[in-house]
């Protein structure tokens, strides 16, 4: 099929293809950019990008991003380059805790963070960010004309098509994914060919306490239910749980390798989903080379924007949809931090909000928050008197599970809540989470 500049896919894709350093010398002094998050962070055009930056070709841009991986970190976040590209970050991870440290040490203020629930991102790059310049990997072009995103559709195919200038770098090992995944070669401005091992989430290896969650998790999911999971030791201890459920969907905001291996044991099959029945529906994948292989070319998934995966609208609609999730404590008010640690933004909200009020308004779903019942080698407790940041209001807080037990807090008031939330913390921090209640009358 012929395109309007009279070219086919195949015409159009030799004309575009290049080199990296060529893609990236159009970026002006001044530019709004911004690159696919996780595994679509292209490495090759990051890299091209930090070049120009670090060489002086290039003055500053304004860079919007989601996790500082490798292909980010190594090009653009690099003392010296970072202060060029005034950094605004969606989702914090190792690399800006680094940046953050350098901040109080120096008192300059280098990084910014852009608090957003992952549900409204695409409409950022829609109506608040005027976007010059995308930068994403993508998979190999079809006999269509069309790459595929693949692992990563979250805010990319909004910000592929609002931006004015797309540039993609094809990787033969990222995954085709179905669903609204579809790039056409024609809204590509440039095309750079760099096939590298896609990065590896590796698999979570399900602490005993994880364990221990898991086994009280399991009986609260029905066969038949639509799930959503993170990744860790905790998400992975859930998922080994289970093992021995029947026909149970998956409607994620992160697909990840615990999910594969229940999909291939034949423990999910979206037979008796609500909506999109007999597809495994993400907005993100992260995991290993044989789940990126497994999701290559196969029908059954189907990847969306975070803006209709994360809506809480369309999570609603699932029966039974259990939502699980962790966080990093949760007070005695059953506010929960999912973010912060100590003074500073520690990850971001990212869709976890999205998923525990959309699962509370299922017909027949449940919203849980999982997490072990100390940090930092059995130091702190996760359960505290008054959490620093609120990810997950109290109103909307619904099971709490640690390995000491579950309990509901929908309906109770808050001196049974806070005697809920102490029957299941450690221990060890019981005496002075009691004491920490009663000095303000919460019980």
């Amino acid at each position: 099929m012929k395109g309007q500049s009279g070219m086919d896919a195949t015409e159009l894709y030799a004309a575009k293809l290049t080199s990296a350093a060529e893609a990236v010398a159009p970026i002006s002094t001044g530019e709004t950019v911004s690159a696919g998050m996780a595994i679509g962070q292209p490495p090759a055009l990051l890299a091209a990008l930090g070049e120009r930056l670090r060489s002086d070709d290039l003055k500053s841009i304004r860079f919007y991003y989601k996790i500082g991986m490798q292909p980010i970190s190594e090009s653009l976040l690099v003392e010296g380059v970072r202060e060029k590209i005034d950094p605004h970050c969606f989702f914090l991870s190792g690399t800006e805790h680094q940046i953050i440290k350098d901040q109080q040490q120096t008192g300059r203020k280098v990084m910014s963070f852009v608090p957003v629930h992952f549900s409204d991102l695409p409409r950022l790059f829609k109506e608040i960010i005027d976007l010059d310049t995308f930068l994403v990997t993508v998979s190999p072009m079809d006999g269509g004309g069309y790459f595929s995103l693949g692992t990563n559709n979250d805010f990319a195919s909004t910000a592929a098509r609002h931006c004015k200038r797309l540039i993609v770098e094809v990787n033969e090992n990222m995954p085709r994914v179905f669903g609204q995944s579809q790039i056409h070669v024609s809204e590509v401005a440039s095309i750079v060919e760099n096939n590298v091992p896609l990065i590896e989430a590796g698999v979570a290896e399900t602490s005993e306490a994880g364990r221990a969650i898991g086994t009280l998790i399991a009986p609260l999911v029905p066969n038949g239910a639509t799930i959503q999971l993170g990744i860790g030791r905790v998400p992975s201890g859930v998922a080994e749980a289970l093992s021995n459920h029947q026909d149970l969907g998956i409607h994620t905001e992160l697909f990840s390798p615990s999910m594969s291996d229940l999909i291939q044991k034949g423990v999910v099959t979206g037979r008796k989903k609500t909506l999109h029945p007999f597809k495994h529906v993400f907005t993100v994948a992260f995991g290993t080379k044989e789940s990126y292989a497994f999701m290559n070319d196969n029908a059954a998934f189907e990847s969306y924007p975070s803006s209709y995966v994360n809506d809480i609208r369309v999570i609603s609609q699932h029966d039974h949809f259990t939502s699980i999730n962790t966080a990093i404590e949760i007070d005695l008010y059953g506010q929960v931090n999912a973010e912060f640690i100590g003074e500073h933004e520690y990850s971001g909200s990212g869709g976890q909000y999205d998923f525990v009020k959309g699962a509370s308004l299922s017909k027949g779903g449940k919203s849980i928050i999982a997490l072990q019942s100390t940090a930092r080698k059995g130091t702190l407790s996760t359960i505290v008197p008054k959490v620093a940041m609120v990810t997950d209001p109290r109103m909307d807080v619904e099971y709490v599970c640690t390995e000491h037990g579950i309990v509901n807090l929908r309906g109770k008031s808050t001196k049974e809540r806070a005697e809920a939330l102490i029957s299941i913390a450690h221990p060890d921090f019981r005496d002075e989470l009691t004491a920490a209640a009663q000095r303000v009358t919460l019980i």
